[in-house]
């Protein structure tokens, strides 16, 4: 019998439970789901409940319930003790939805429909150019978000909590000045710009964006008050003019490499020379190891025909806009900090 390590635990593991495993991680993503739709992890904050005290709470079927559950704790997501009660555990206890950088609305948002049916015509995708967003919907996926309000603030939502971890980390590890400008070019909601100036009080900055995130911003508060302002607009069109250092965070990613050499000469006409630009993505390492950038990689295939890049492909494409690539710093969290000037 062919076997293989199982990837949790190091025992032999039967190809066949292995390969079958793998097909079915769509049953994975839907427990998930459910545990987060029904706040299962908020029910458990106050200590280990029951599969009956759960349901109870959370209006659900008891033995649906506790096998949804079973299975999630197979994967770290909760404990079952030998009484039947389930924990939290560390990998749960972000889908509290009051927990610091709550991942519950990322999670709501990346097992949603409109991203499962994408994920479903990757065998289709394969054989054609853009994504398979556009061909099941009709239109790319940020118009899209134009005319669905609903589907706008579950992705705006989800985006900012999937941001939170990264916006600390990318504070704590980049030498941002001690003075100056940012101006963070497709920010949402400004978290990663909040981040900045809360760790240098003598930096100011600008979020740049569409105008829906910005209705939202998280930049409110007396420790930041006189220190930003808002812009609306396009970043394929124009950006605010002055600013000593640029961010795209999670922006790149999303677009074509021609799309990509867009944004970066749009950007580069609004920098004096010498002014520093940070593109925040997952840098793809080389090799057979796992990184949560490949499969960030897939999805932007699905979803809006982006990419994920490795360290010589960002350095070509800044290249063909105006920049020179300068470094690339590791974070804490899964993007690392791509920063360059501009020539």
């Amino acid at each position: 019998m062919a076997t293989t390590p199982n990837p949790r635990t190091g025992e032999p593991l039967d190809l066949t439970t292995h390969l079958m495993d793998q097909a079915m991680g769509h049953l994975f993503s839907a427990a998930l789901r459910t545990a987060a739709q029904h706040r299962i992890a908020d029910h458990l904050a106050g200590g280990p409940r029951t599969a009956e005290q759960l349901a109870a709470a959370t209006g659900t079927h008891t033995p649906h319930l506790r096998r949804v559950l079973r299975y999630l704790a197979t994967r770290g997501i909760f404990r079952e003790d030998a009484a039947g009660a389930y924990h939290l555990t560390p990998a749960a206890g972000p889908l509290r939805t009051d927990a610091p950088d709550s991942l519950h609305p990322a999670v709501m948002m990346m097992t949603d429909e409109l991203f499962l049916r994408t994920s479903a015509a990757i065998p289709e995708s394969v054989r054609h150019d853009g994504a398979s967003f556009e061909r099941l919907f009709g239109v790319p996926l940020f118009e899209h978000l134009r005319t669905d309000p609903v589907i706008r603030r579950l992705f705006d939502d989800g985006m900012s909590s999937l941001s939170g971890p990264v916006d600390e980390a990318v504070a704590a590890v980049y030498p941002f000045p001690e003075t100056g400008t940012v101006v963070d070019i497709g920010g949402g909601r400004g978290g990663l710009l909040r981040a900045a100036l809360r760790r240098h009080p003598q930096l100011t900055g600008v979020l740049f964006d569409q105008a829906p995130p910005l209705t939202h911003h998280l930049l409110d508060g007396d420790e930041l008050k006189g220190r930003w302002r808002t812009q609306e607009g396009d970043f394929f069109a124009s950006v605010p003019e002055g600013g000593d250092v640029y961010v795209l965070k999670h922006v790149l990613h999303d677009w074509t490499d021609e799309a990509c050499r867009r944004i970066l000469r749009t950007c580069h006409r609004a920098m004096a020379a010498g002014r520093r630009l940070l593109v925040i993505d997952a840098v793809l390492p080389p090799g057979n190891a796992p990184h949560f950038g490949k499969t960030l990689d897939v999805a932007m295939m699905g979803v809006v025909d982006g990419q994920e890049r490795t360290a010589e492909e960002f350095a070509t494409l800044l290249s063909a806009g105006g920049f020179r690539l300068t470094r690339v710093l590791p974070t804490t969290a899964f993007p690392s900090i791509v920063e360059a000037v501009a020539e």
